[in-house]
């Protein structure tokens, strides 16, 4: 631990107050080694006092709650559940918890950077197409509230099986992102994966979700609006401002702090005040009482006795739903998942080191980290969670917000969503959001992901008629070839059942079809590297090569790799801290330091 570390083991209260109104004063000393943390109150590895650590955690909690929320109630409708919100919270809580794991998985074994892990969108598309296939639609009495009951078996075993497929598939597509992260082979496929592959696989992601967030906003379009027009306020028009709240500590004891409240918490606020609106007109039966009436799924009270009903303690455990199961056609379709999510994750990497101020991740981290992520989607697909984990974009954006980039910071992050995971009255709490708000919420997440795939095209020449061909055929046939899909299943019938759901499966998938496009077409089109983007996207990669203080960052803990498991055979692992000639590579680094300062100062006598 450097020197830096040991002078901000305890801070004042000036600094907790500078974190919290994201102003540091006072505190803007560079680490050694760590380039671009020169505004950061605490950098990837320092320990903020536990205090601040837990109050981190809880607001990177509260950061990603939204996307995590969001997949179970998404797919809530295909696995027959819309009606049974108890379940659902069952679902939300078992998410919770395995994001914990993950993300504990991710900072003590991966690559080793604050990211935090949660549940991902770029398994949606595949799931819902592997739903959608004839055997798997729900019964027409499960949309039906008043034919269903929700402590029947035959209703139990509905929605379970469905579980149980997804589990199987998820296990079995994640032992495929395990191999790629740990062979290295994610290296070899970047050489021929740019941003002309990536946009349209990431803007996929999110476009093809327009019909079923549509159909939640629409049930109530005037409280969806609301929830909009407060995301948006917060979020764009009152991030600057800094709200006076009280404080306790310095000379002054009782005084007032600034926080920026709109800044830090832009989805829970509005989230917490649209909710509260809906139950203010169902308290004043402003809305419809009548159950076919429009509005009626904005009350607060249709999904009233969710709490009463769930356990306020609940610990979920592999295979909670059954032995999982698997068909050829989920498997392919969330591979394709896998892949688009393992591009993202490598985007996050290199964006979290630099919020944080840690070299570019190396090679053998980046192969580690995804191989984790791989496990991670593993054990999501065991606890039956109903999706894999991902890095989370929003959370390493929130880096740069709080200035605090310590990775005990995520792990207090994933301890509360543990303990989270194990409150069963979280996730019900969760589950009795009125539709409505939900909508909402989406529709504003889901235009952001599609933005985040279009910014890939920073790096690329859209002046050329190449890129643009490339990028526009892609995404649209993304768009085309799955809706045309959806209404002519029998039109690509080839007799065997299993070939025919897999053909079916993967070209519902807009990202897959987008995306192999995008890649196929930008590998055969003649273009040159600046065109394609290539040349940044290189040098992006060839900067990750070990430099000081990397093997401090990205290094195994308690010394594996270092002082134990040190034998050639490990050293060619590809996903195993390198050890330069000189022991470890800041070794190297600093003996290099010091020999040409030792000629200098010759040179000078």
């Amino acid at each position: 631990m450097n020197s830096a570390v040991t002078s901000r083991a305890h801070p004042g209260p000036s600094s907790a107050d500078g974190v919290l109104s994201s102003h540091i004063d006072g505190q803007d000393k560079k680490k050694d080694g760590q380039p671009g943390s020169s505004s950061l109150a605490y950098g990837v590895l320092d320990v903020p006092p536990w205090y601040l650590c837990i109050f981190l955690g809880i607001q990177h909690f509260l950061t990603a709650l939204g996307g995590i929320v969001a997949v179970p109630l998404i797919l809530a409708k295909d696995l027959c559940l819309q009606h049974d919100p108890l379940t659902q919270s069952y679902l939300i809580s078992t998410i919770f918890f395995v994001s914990g794991i993950c993300t504990l998985l991710q900072v003590f074994l991966g690559v080793r950077l604050p990211i935090l892990q949660g549940g991902t969108f770029a398994f949606l598309a595949p799931t819902l197409a592997m739903l959608s296939l004839p055997e798997w639609k729900c019964p027409e009495w499960t949309l039906n509230a008043s034919q269903v009951n929700t402590s029947s078996p035959e209703f139990t075993e509905e929605w379970q099986k469905r579980i149980r497929e997804l589990q199987g598939t998820i296990m079995v597509a994640s032992c495929v992102q395990m191999l790629l992260g740990f062979s290295g082979f994610i290296g070899f496929l970047m050489r021929f994966i740019g941003p002309l592959t990536i946009a349209p696989t990431i803007s996929l992601v999110a476009l093809p979700l327009f019909d079923p967030v549509s159909s939640e906003a629409g049930i109530h379009w005037g409280i969806s609006a609301m929830t909009i027009f407060l995301i948006v306020l917060f979020s764009q028009y009152l991030k600057n401002i800094a709200v006076p709240v009280p404080a306790y500590g310095g000379e002054k004891k009782c005084h007032t702090s600034k926080f920026h409240l709109f800044q830090a918490f832009p989805v829970l606020l509005p989230l917490c005040i649209s909710w509260f609106i809906c139950f203010m007109l169902t308290v004043t039966n402003a809305l419809p009482m009548d159950p076919s009436a429009y509005g009626y799924l904005a009350r607060t009270d249709t999904k009233g006795n969710v709490l009463s009903r769930a356990p306020w303690f609940r610990f979920p455990y592999p295979g909670q739903w059954g032995l999982p199961t698997v068909s050829v056609a989920g498997v392919f379709g969330v591979i394709a998942a896998v892949i688009s999510s393992m591009l993202e994750s490598v985007g996050d990497y290199y964006a979290c080191a630099r919020l944080v101020g840690a070299p570019p991740p190396p090679k053998h981290a980046i192969n580690r980290g995804i191989g984790i992520e791989g496990l991670g989607c593993l054990l999501a697909g065991a606890w039956g969670s109903g999706s894999g984990t991902t890095s989370y974009s929003e959370n390493v954006g929130a880096l740069g917000i709080t200035k605090v980039g310590s990775r005990m910071v995520i792990v207090a992050a994933g301890c509360v969503l543990l303990l989270m995971g194990m409150f069963g009255k979280i996730g019900a709490v969760f589950a009795t959001i009125p539709s409505p708000v939900i909508g909402g919420m989406f529709l504003i997440m889901f235009g952001l992901i599609t933005a985040v795939g279009i910014s890939n095209l920073q790096y690329v020449d859209m002046n050329s008629s190449r890129n643009l061909f490339v990028f526009g055929f892609s995404v649209y046939c993304g768009l085309a070839v799955p809706s045309w899909v959806n209404k002519n299943p029998k039109m690509l019938q080839t007799g065997i059942l299993q070939l025919d759901q897999v053909i079916q499966v993967l070209l519902t998938t807009g990202m897959f079809v987008g995306g192999f496009l995008g890649f196929l077409l930008d590998n055969t089109i003649p273009g040159s590297k600046e065109e394609r983007g290539l040349v940044v996207w290189n040098q992006m990669q060839e900067a990750s090569e070990e430099t000081l203080k990397a093997s401090e960052v990205y290094a195994l803990p308690w010394g594996v790799g270092t002082k134990f498991c040190t034998s050639p055979f490990f050293q060619r692992l590809p996903f195993w801290p390198r050890r330069g000639p000189v022991g470890t590579a800041a070794e190297a680094d600093q003996s290099r330091l010091t020999l040409c300062s030792q000629d200098a100062s010759e040179t000078r006598m």
